[in-house]
């Protein structure tokens, strides 16, 4: 049997952080990337495979993903047949203001609560359905305190020792790379962390679950996201954030969100 071909609807809130997806992908897969949001998957059919957290998992059917932001993983389909998903992506202070709770973090990626799946699907419905504001509002708050207390109590820790260390060498090459551009070489990055480049590379790595330059051109997209929100064309989008071209803007959106920059600018 043919697999069903690829597709992808998105919607995007024009009054508050939130945005969310309905999507089937066979042949499509997510290269490694991380959100600078909560993003919350429910799987509906199929199965999607990904690294996360050093570690391999599977969604099946009504299972729930949950990434902290920041937090790199990959995507593909597990099943011959694809797999058919919904996500929400709420920005970490709107949703610690929804939940009334300071920042959770989710320990697990792939998580067996059922009601925390019901009130994703509900919120997902009534953001995508043209539900009233108040509706919206209630099950957005609904969803971030099911979730809240589904949450672990503490961060995904790193093995091994110097813990401590590693992470004060990732954090001052994390910042580097914010505040110096697209110009820099892995010495450069080796000075501002007062270490030498491969050990600044390999704390980088090491944290933040993907190699410098691939963090480098996570905030290019992530600007070019917010230059096409607020209206932008995507050939201005791509070169005010640093990409070659929107040809390249767009073979690395798809990548690594799966829409390419025109579906998401025309999203509501």
């Amino acid at each position: 049997m043919v697999p069903m071909p690829d597709w992808a609807r998105y919607w995007r809130a024009s009054s508050v952080p939130v945005e969310a997806m309905h999507a089937h992908f066979s042949e499509h897969v997510y290269h490694r990337h991380s959100h600078e949001t909560y993003s919350f998957g429910v799987t509906e059919a199929g199965a999607q495979a990904f690294r996360c957290r050093r570690a391999q998992h599977v969604s099946n059917p009504g299972l729930v993903m949950a990434f902290n932001p920041d937090d790199p993983h990959d995507g593909h389909a597990g099943s011959e047949d694809g797999f058919t998903y919904r996500i929400v992506h709420i920005w970490p202070e709107y949703f610690a203001d929804l939940a009334d709770s300071p920042l959770p973090l989710f320990r697990d990626p792939v998580i067996d609560d059922p009601d925390a799946a019901r009130a994703l699907l509900r919120l997902h419905a009534a953001l995508t359905g043209g539900a009233p504001e108040l509706v919206r509002s209630e099950r957005l708050t609904d969803a971030a305190r099911t979730l809240s207390r589904v949450s672990s109590s503490g961060p995904p820790g790193l093995p091994g020792t110097g813990r401590a260390a590693t992470r004060e060498i990732a954090a001052r090459v994390r910042s580097f790379i914010h505040d110096a551009g697209d110009d820099v070489s892995l010495d450069d990055l080796g000075v501002a962390a007062g270490c030498t480049r491969y050990a600044a590379y390999r704390a980088f790595s090491t944290v933040y679950g993907m190699p410098p330059s691939d963090y480098q051109r996570l905030l290019r997209l992530r600007t070019a996201r917010r230059l096409l929100a607020s209206g932008l064309s995507p050939a201005v989008a791509a070169a005010d954030a640093g990409f070659a071209d929107q040809a390249h803007l767009t073979r690395w959106f798809r990548r690594i969100y799966g829409i390419t920059p025109g579906v998401y600018q025309a999203a509501s």
